[in-house]
């Protein structure tokens, strides 16, 4: 068992700004040289193409863009790796497990990922042009899941790695959603629109309980109402993947419980005798955090791994000017794999 950090980082100005802040935080950690070595295991399967990832930011975010060029002119990397680490256009993902449950009071997700893939970064940004959100990081710019300044809350679930096509990753995806939409009809258009890279469903309630699941992949999208999701598909069920043992096991658990309070579903997604929170790291679909939003009071929280309490952050008031005052989570994960943003050499305390 070894005790995991993520640094909260606050920022409210500019994009470029924000980027060039950003580049300051990566480079007191081994974030992009661990990035390369990753690359140099497991060569893209893709291709890159600087023109046309430039004209779909410029589409749908030409602010984040803005955000991008801060982060390579501070770091001084080229436009590929740019393009590689970043923007993520056409990246392939691997497979993972999440739980999803949502109700008129509560919005809570388990992460299960790698914990090599894991930024370890949990960031509040307030822009000059877009909206403001929080939300745990993921590839630096992406998010995983998160809530915006108008209480939209969003998060996904890995699908299938079927056929992937030139599109966007899961993770920019939803930061597009939490800085561009206003609410669950803004979100519907946006996906509607997007290109998509991979297999995903994307969760998203906004303030006034409008909720959706929209189920994409590379070829096709659908809509539909649900209070919980896994990992596989209700209606595009022709783009499943074969094993759906677990998925499906995950969703049995979730039916089972009827109106659960906030603690009840804390405990549910955190205590490994219900069988939401697993430790399957190596497989790429161990718990890494646990998020809850709750949208009518601007209230975000997070558990990072197990053995923790749900560190809770007032974002209404940070809206307002009013500083976190935290700078870190805290907890532990019962393997030796370490976040992106660690040492993976030497570290053995501090991820």
């Amino acid at each position: 068992m070894q005790t995991i950090i993520a640094d909260i980082q606050e920022f409210r100005g500019n994009h470029y700004d924000y980027g060039i802040r950003q580049a300051e935080w990566l480079k007191e950690t081994p974030y992009m040289e661990n990035r390369a070595y990753e690359w140099i295991k497991r060569r893209p399967k893709f291709d890159l193409d600087y023109k046309e990832t430039k004209e779909l930011y410029m589409r749908f975010a030409p602010y984040i863009w803005d955000e991008l060029m801060g982060i390579q002119d501070q770091l001084k990397i080229t436009d590929r790796e740019v393009l590689l680490n970043l923007a993520h256009y056409r990246v392939s993902p691997r497979d993972s497990g999440c739980s999803v449950y949502l109700d008129n009071n509560n919005f809570i997700r388990n992460y299960d990922y790698h914990p090599n893939t894991y930024d370890g970064m949990y960031k509040l940004f307030q822009p000059d042009k877009g909206f403001a959100h929080i939300g745990p990081a993921s590839r630096v710019t992406g998010r995983m899941d998160g809530m915006n300044e108008h209480g939209l809350i969003m998060s996904y679930n890995f699908m299938n790695r079927k056929q992937p096509f030139d599109g966007f990753t899961c993770f920019i995806i939803g930061r597009f959603i939490l800085e561009v939409c206003r609410n669950a009809d803004d979100a519907k258009q946006l996906l509607k629109e997007l290109p998509h890279r991979g297999g995903f469903s994307y969760i998203v309630q906004d303030k006034n309980n409008e909720s959706f699941i929209a189920e994409t992949s590379a070829r096709d999208i659908a809509f539909r109402q649900a209070n919980i999701c896994t990992n596989h598909y209700e209606t595009l069920d022709k783009e499943n993947r074969r094993y759906l043992v677990d998925s499906l096991e995950r969703l049995t658990i979730l039916e089972g419980f009827s109106a659960p309070s906030k603690e009840e579903l804390i405990e549910l997604f955190t205590d490994r005798k219900y069988g939401l929170f697993v430790d399957n790291y190596k497989s790429w679909a161990g718990t890494i955090h646990t998020s809850f939003y709750d949208k009518s009071n601007l209230i975000a929280g997070i558990r990072l791994g197990e053995n923790t309490v749900l560190d809770e952050f007032d974002f209404g008031a940070w809206l307002k000017g009013n500083p976190i005052g935290q700078k870190e989570i805290k907890g532990s994960l019962d393997t030796g794999l370490k976040f992106t943003n660690a040492d993976w050499q030497t570290a053995k305390n501090r991820i």
